[in-house]
Formats: C-alpha cells, sequence, structure tokens
C-alpha cells in the first residue's frame, strides 16, 4: 500500500512542478527525445519477463505498473528538467546525468528494494548505473538529430 501511494504522490508532485515552472516551449521542445528514452524503457520493461532482470511483487501486472509509474513519473519528468537545464551545454549534460544515474543506482536503487517496489535478479547497481548513463548519451545524440533534421526540414520549406 506505501509503494502505491509513494508511485502516485510522486508522479503528481512531479507533474504539477513541470506543468508550473517548466516553459510549455521547452516542453514542446525536448517531449520527443523524452518519449524517444521512455519508449527504451518500456521495451526493456516489457522484454524483462524474458530475460528476468528484476522481480515485482505481484507478478507481470504489477511490473508493469511500476514500470510506468517510473517511466512516466520521476524519469520522463527529470529528463525534460535535465534538458531544459543543460542542452547545448554537453559537459553539463554528461555531468548532470552522470551524477544522477550514481544517486539512482547506488542510493536510491537500495532504498526503492528496501521499500518493495522491485527486486534485482540479473542485474546490478552497476549495471543500471552503465545503461541509464549511456541512454543519456544516446538521447543526447537523438536530439541533436533531431533539431538537425527540423533546421533542414524548415530550410527546405522555405
Amino acid at each position: 500500500m506505501l509503494v502505491n501511494f509513494f508511485r502516485i504522490f510522486n508522479a503528481i508532485v512531479l507533474w504539477t512542478i513541470l506543468f508550473i515552472f517548466l516553459p510549455k516551449q521547452s516542453f514542446k521542445r525536448f517531449l520527443p527525445v523524452t518519449l524517444f528514452c521512455s519508449s527504451i524503457l518500456l521495451i526493456q520493461t516489457l522484454l524483462n519477463p524474458i530475460f528476468n532482470w528484476w522481480r515485482v511483487k505481484g507478478g507481470y501486472k504489477y511490473m508493469v505498473f511500476d514500470a510506468l509509474a517510473f517511466i512516466l513519473g520521476p524519469f520522463f519528468t527529470i529528463n525534460l528538467w535535465v534538458f531544459h537545464s543543460t542542452y547545448k551545454k554537453f559537459s553539463l549534460y554528461a555531468f548532470l546525468n552522470l551524477i544522477i544515474d550514481f544517486i539512482f543506482a547506488y542510493l536510491l536503487n537500495p532504498l526503492f528494494q528496501k521499500l518493495g517496489h522491485y527486486k534485482l535478479k540479473k542485474y546490478t547497481p552497476t549495471t543500471i548505473f552503465i545503461i541509464f548513463y549511456l541512454l543519456s548519451l544516446i538521447n543526447y545524440a537523438f536530439q541533436k538529430l533531431f533539431e538537425k533534421r527540423k533546421i533542414l526540414e524548415s530550410h527546405f520549406h522555405q
């Protein structure tokens, strides 16, 4: 029960902060990369039953619910904030993601396991750190390519 409350409360608070403080233009600008990355995490979640990377009490249904709460809650909103705050400053982006991914993998991950969100099976904190950090670098490349494509399209249509 506490875990479900935490999931819902977390998502509501983070989205409220996002809508109040994040400029609408930043939301629109960085929504594609955030959806791209969220989709990768969702695919990873859907592959989890095959590879048994982690376990969630309650089976598949709860695993998907837990993943969606995380992906659409803190992951989605923090991704938008990081891009808003650091885009076009790659070293700052890379450093901030390094810190965030370290905190998640080595500090929050043990806490979330203790609270009963999930239990790692074949993943380790280091696996999580590496996956998330590499994903952040892929995201940055995606955003650069996405914006370059938009610029080329706008020049082509003029």
